[in-house]
């Protein structure tokens, strides 16, 4: 409701647009009065902070696998204050994050949010990982369905309601033209994979060492006292990319990693852009599918 009650602003630009920095700010200023009823007070300050987070960065109207992370991050505080259990865990996904997933496509549509770290390198598409980490482990079972079956268009229409895997894949392949090895390699390559186990495996693998493992996505990531940090403190140091007020911890020769990178506008953003002289109108995304180069 949030995202229809702050329309985008015009603008000529392919960059993302201002009018998110409003969305943003109207959700900081009311997730503690949304969750009031849900999280203990003590700790609606921190549960919020995450939640808001997760929807992009406000200053530099960008979104990446750090944001996602933050959105699990979320869902683990609600775990730690035994507001879920275990028992909600496959309805947390099938249902509370692919709805995550749905709203933050509308968020990209709608402001244009740019790919985190430049061209969003750490995401299987410009955005995001986790779906397709946990949509292979929802097809891990599955007897007709293999990873190769993304090539075929048929199944992807079809199955992509169900799937999140094939909902993601399908994403991609309408906002961009081409085939899957030129303009998304790394979806291309792990088709290949004989069983869904072998590609959910990997991916675990993948979002530990190319996610979680990674300086310049976790040196934003905020602790507290329910997801606590244990280690030397962070140095107090500017990146000079204006990516927010906290500190950044610096690995050994790695002093001024580029951590926010060069703005690129997004794929979305690219297909909207219409002539000189008219202005660029989000919402109205899905004109044509843009070449990859």
């Amino acid at each position: 409701q949030t995202n229809d009650d702050t329309p985008p602003i015009d603008t000529k630009s392919r960059f993302g647009n201002p009018a998110f920095r409003d969305f943003y700010t109207t959700c900081e200023q009311n997730l503690p009065t949304w969750l009031a009823g849900i999280v203990p007070t003590g700790h609606i300050e921190q549960v919020s902070t995450y939640l808001c987070e997760s929807f992009g960065n406000r200053r530099r109207i960008d979104y990446g696998t750090g944001h996602e992370l933050n959105f699990i991050a979320f869902l683990l505080c609600l775990h730690k204050l035994k507001i879920i259990t275990p028992s909600d865990f496959p309805a947390l996904v099938i249902h509370v994050f692919y709805k995550y997933i749905s709203v933050m496509r509308g968020l990209q549509m709608t402001y244009w949010l740019e790919p985190a770290g430049s061209q969003g390198v750490w995401g299987l598409d410009d955005f995001h990982f986790l779906p397709f980490l946990f949509g292979s482990g929802q097809l891990r079972t599955h007897k007709h369905l293999k990873p190769k079956s993304i090539h075929n268009k048929e199944i992807l229409e079809e199955f992509s309601p169900s799937y999140m895997y094939f909902e993601c894949v399908r994403f991609v392949m309408s906002i961009k033209t081409g085939s899957l090895r030129w303009h998304s390699p790394m979806i291309d390559d792990i088709s290949g994979a004989k069983s869904w186990e072998k590609v959910n495996l990997g991916l675990f693998k993948m979002f530990r060492v190319e996610v979680i493992g990674k300086l310049p996505i976790m040196q934003h990531f905020m602790f507290g006292t329910l997801i606590e940090f244990t280690g030397s403190a962070p140095e107090q140091t500017d990146c000079g990319d204006g990516c927010g007020d906290h500190g950044h911890v610096f690995a050994f020769g790695q002093e001024f990693p580029d951590c926010c990178g060069i703005k690129v506008p997004s794929a979305a953003a690219a297909a909207a852009v219409q002539s000189d002289d008219k202005f660029a109108k989000p919402r109205d995304v899905f004109t044509r599918p843009i070449p990859f180069d």
